[in-house]
């Protein structure tokens, strides 16, 4: 089944979906995962991030059925768990509803259902997934899945829909169906991304805007640490951040966080207790640390954006209380060991760090880390490298 030639990944899926379901599929699509270079927990309070796509990315391979059924198989193996190594799960989709899927097919479920909602007529399909992007690092695996299912699924029955209807599209999937309060960011920046560049996004009204982001030709690196501590938005950590963000907006007369200055901070202080305000401080002092982020950049390039990095993960450790002892250590280790800068990255409660290095520092960098995790007593981190690469599209 498989051809020659073909990226690993596009081998790897074209192979899962024959063994599945036999002979060819109608296409494969894919859709990145993403690191958000700074902006957390800025996007569902209509503010500012910057995101990149990376090259880890999610694969599908798509054939079109005559019938209501979607028969999901995945290329991953995690014994114990249901719809993995091979394993067809079969959903009915004139069934779907919240509870009516399980495992990884939430995903795909979720985007099916999204799609009946807006009246787009889904045709039953099989589906094989093969994905690189880390579960659980907090990289976005699940709306990797979620934009390559969407493109696919429009494609396959004649929708045509612009970024935006697919950013609210996967967005509704998350929230209705998959049941994680999630904002826009990370399926934007699956959707928009560009190699060497980073998608500052207002998470208001949807405008993007593509800012030169190129590491290595400054002769840097992102390093990726992964702690393997699992996390899931569809927990309660994210939701009562996001609770109290959408408290403080209506005890502050704001439509969103969007909408508090720096100059505002005294007076939110005395109108909410004070772990709401922490919250509250740290959205506004992230949307200005986005944009101070671009304007380092524009002016000076990547070197120079080290510090506010850091005082990003700071803000995240105190103010909103998303950190996790690994990710602390992982930044500090980093920094200690000559990174320019280092933040957690993602929903938080565990998942990734980054750190910006200099690339004659990479080793000695990822050395260092390693040996702080081992001196700790944490398990191993996985540590790899990214950098900003295309969004999702049609691959086959």
């Amino acid at each position: 089944m498989t051809q020659p030639n073909l990226p690993a990944p596009t081998a790897a899926v074209l192979e899962a979906f024959s063994s599945a379901f036999g002979g060819a599929p109608d296409g494969v699509w894919r859709a990145p995962g993403r690191v958000n270079l700074i902006g957390e927990h800025t996007d569902y309070n209509e503010g500012f991030a910057l995101p990149f796509a990376i090259g880890l990315a999610a694969h599908v391979a798509l054939r079109a059925r005559p019938d209501r059924t979607a028969r999901l198989t995945t290329t991953r193996r995690d014994p114990g768990r249901p719809g993995h190594g091979g394993e067809v799960i079969e959903l009915d989709l004139d069934t779907l509803s919240k509870g009516s899927a399980r495992a990884w097919s939430v995903y795909p479920a979720g985007v099916a259902w999204a799609l009946g909602l807006r009246g787009t007529p889904v045709p039953g399909f099989d589906l094989a997934l093969d994905s690189t992007v880390p579960v659980g690092a907090g990289l976005s695996s699940s709306h990797a899945i979620e934009c390559a299912v969407a493109i696919a699924l429009a494609e396959l029955a004649g929708a045509e829909l612009r970024v935006e209807d697919l950013v609210l599209l996967t967005q509704q999937a998350e929230n209705g169906f998959v049941g994680a309060p999630t904002g826009i960011l990370d399926q934007s920046a699956s959707l928009r991304g560009e190699a060497g560049h980073a998608v500052l996004l207002d998470c208001r009204d949807q405008s993007a805007e593509l800012i030169p982001f190129d590491p290595a030709a400054a002769g840097l690196g992102i390093l990726v640490v992964d702690t393997t501590v699992a996390h899931s938005h569809a927990e309660g950590g994210y939701a009562s951040r996001r609770a109290a963000c959408e408290l403080a907006a209506e005890v502050l007369g704001v439509p969103a966080l969007r909408d508090v200055s720096p100059a505002d901070l005294p007076e939110a202080r005395a109108l909410l207790d004070p772990t709401t305000f922490r919250r509250v401080r740290h959205v506004v002092t992230e949307d200005e640390r986005v944009h101070e982020t671009v304007r380092v950049l524009r002016a000076d390039g990547p070197r120079g954006i080290g510090p506010l990095l850091d005082a990003s993960h700071a803000s995240m450790r105190d103010d909103f209380e998303i950190s996790c002892p690994e990710l602390d250590l992982a930044v500090a280790a980093a920094r200690e060991a000559g990174a320019l800068g280092a933040r957690m990255t993602g929903g938080g409660f565990g998942g990734s760090a980054i750190a910006l290095v200099p690339l004659d520092r990479g080793d000695a960098v990822s050395a260092a880390v390693l040996a702080a995790f081992e001196k700790a007593g944490f398990a191993r981190p996985e540590l790899f490298s990214v950098s900003p690469a295309g969004g999702a599209g049609r691959v086959l």
